[in-house]
């Protein structure tokens, strides 16, 4: 019998609750104390998962001996300072995406990583998703190249509230969040970026961000991606990768894959899950147990973070 892995989960909000929800299909895994940013929300959620360890203070979870790791579902704005608390104290980590919302911040959570010698992982889902996955598995086996990804990432955001429509305590940001999906996934698919552009709308009155974006990209491979991002679009919502091969067109949205003709393709054997999320988890609680760099290490997903900080100062010489 494996050892069980114990976790603490910090951010009980819509994502924290996927997560949960993954986790409870995985073998040997416990989620010993579950963190919030108000007490007794948190309780009620840490009541339905059976969670005997409830507070408001990650630092009151990482002083816990019987917490092996952690999961990070918390605001983009402070991903990266606890990502290197957790790693400090002796504790694997996976933070969700984006590990940070700067190239410096994410290049010093990778040096935290390799003073601890633990694991730390990002939440970049794409490389998990079965749809992806088959995408990925049929380009290594030679029998796909990737000529161009048109994607699409639509919200409609105008006011600051989540997935669940409850009002945020932070601002999400279409570059260092949204972008950063398809910027790793496309690297991850055809190669090292070699250019990458980008232009974006107006910024909002309130939220002080840009609600439309565009980014183009190309790959050492001569791929390129077109991508283009929205807070402003009033459905359908979602991410849309639509690859474009020499062997065949292939639309992926999460973890569902049709071709070029809507034809549905089964990718139910992909994997051992159908949830990307699960998957996700899944390679964390592995690389521990294997002691091993997972799928989606921060030492894997730096390069995408240099091109969306390549990106950024694009953007601010054009302001």
């Amino acid at each position: 019998m494996a050892q069980t892995i114990k976790l603490a989960l910090a951010g009980a909000g819509a994502f924290g609750i996927k997560h949960l929800d993954a986790l409870r299909n995985i073998p040997d895994v416990q989620v010993v104390s579950l963190v919030g940013r108000t007490l007794e929300p948190t309780k009620e959620v840490a009541a339905r998962y059976d969670i005997p360890h409830v507070t408001t203070d990650l630092q009151e979870s990482l002083a816990r001996s019987d917490v092996d790791a952690v999961i990070l579902c918390t605001p983009t704005q402070i991903h990266a300072s606890q990502a290197i608390a957790c790693l400090r104290a002796g504790k694997h980590v996976q933070v969700e995406i984006p590990l940070a919302d700067s190239l410096a911040d994410a290049e010093e959570v990778l040096r935290a990583q390799e003073a601890a010698g633990k694991v730390a992982m990002v939440g970049h889902t794409r490389r998990f998703n079965p749809s992806h996955q088959w995408v990925h598995k049929k380009v290594l086996a030679g029998e796909l190249g990737i000529q161009q990804m048109d994607v699409q990432t639509y919200f409609f955001r105008r006011k600051n509230i989540n997935a669940l429509g409850r009002p945020r305590s932070w601002t999400d940001h279409l570059l260092w969040h949204h972008a950063a999906h398809t910027v790793d996934l496309f690297a991850y698919q055809s190669g090292e970026i070699v250019a990458a552009h980008a232009l974006e709308g107006p910024i909002h009155p309130e939220l002080g961000i840009a609600m439309d974006m565009s980014v183009q990209l190309k790959s050492r491979t001569g791929a390129i991606c077109t991508l283009s991002l929205s807070f402003n679009n009033d459905g359908p919502l979602g991410t849309f990768f639509r690859y474009i091969c020499d062997n065949g067109t292939y639309i992926a949205r999460y973890d569902d894959l049709i071709d070029g003709r809507d034809n549905r393709i089964d990718v139910s054997k992909v994997d051992v899950s159908m949830n990307g999320i699960e998957l996700q988890d899944r390679e964390f609680v592995a690389a521990i147990r294997e002691g091993r760099e997972p799928n989606a290490a921060v030492a894997q997903v730096l390069p995408c973070y240099r091109v969306l900080g390549a990106l950024e100062r694009q953007l601010n010489q054009g302001a």
